[in-house]
This record gives C-alpha cells, structure tokens and sequence, in this order.
C-alpha cells in the first residue's frame, strides 16, 4: 500500500464504487488526462491491486435472500484437516465465502438460501458431510443492516 500515492489512491476508490465508469469520466473525476488514466488502472491491475471486475447482484431479485452465518469448529488442528475441510467447502455453490478464524470458531461461513428450508437442505447435503467438523453453529441474519464492498484506500 506504501507504493499507492494520492492519485492511485482516489482512481481505486471511485473503481470500488462505479465498476464501469469510462476512462473519460474518470479521468475527470480525479482530475488527470484520459491517456495518464487509463495507463494508471492498466498499471493497478498488473500490480494486482485491482483484481477483478464484478457485477454485484441483488440477493432478493435472484432469489437468495436469506443469509445464514455459520461458525464451525474442527475436531483437530493438523494441516491435512484443514486442507481437506477447505478443499471440499470450496465446492459448495451457496457459500459465499469462508474465513479461517482465530477464537472460538476455527471457520466462519457466509451461506445464501432460498429460505429456511433451503438453508436445511445445504445443511443436510453439504454442510454436515464436511470433513473433520466437530461443532457447527448457524446464525440467521434478520436484516442488513449496512454492507460494502469498497475497501478504504
């Protein structure tokens, strides 16, 4: 992040938010030449800073608006359990995302779901076939409250 000067720092910034602006009217917004700015997101992407580019979804209009977090707890710590739970949760189309903790919880899960019996269904098939899991305890979210994808830079 040391590498990002100020002009880097506001071209990711308004990338983070409007995903298909046009070089043109980003340049304006950050106040630089169409041809420096667009030699600058080329260069951010190469670096790796930018990674990709998404088009992110309602949950409700695609019929997934239940979001279930679920913490599990392995049964042991070595290196092939964690490799073989990660390996095989990674296949699971409604998990969004999977992070390795520290705490009580060894992993945290973000799963989308129809509904409740949908979330019963991915439990039953998936879920509590995962390898190595001794403790699983799932949280249903109520309401979102605030949700972004755009990190500060």
């Amino acid at each position: 992040m040391n590498d990002l000067d100020e002009t880097d720092r506001r071209i990711l910034s308004v990338l983070q938010k409007h995903g298909r602006i046009s070089n043109a009217e980003l340049s304006e917004r950050i106040n630089l030449s169409p041809s420096a700015c667009h030699r600058r997101v080329q260069q951010l992407e190469a670096r790796g800073y930018i990674r990709d580019y998404v088009a992110l979804l309602d949950p409700r209009l695609v019929g997934r608006p239940t979001t279930v977090f679920v913490e599990i707890t392995l049964s042991a710590q070595a290196d092939e359990v964690l490799e073989s739970f990660e390996r095989e949760v990674a296949k699971i189309p409604d998990v969004l995302e999977c992070h390795l903790m520290a705490g009580t919880a060894d992993y945290l899960l973000k799963v989308v779901a129809f509904d409740t019996e949908h979330f019963a269904r991915i439990h039953r098939r998936y879920l509590a076939r995962l390898p190595g899991v001794a403790q699983m305890h799932s949280s249903f979210a109520l309401r979102t409250v605030f949700k972004t994808t755009a990190l500060p830079v």
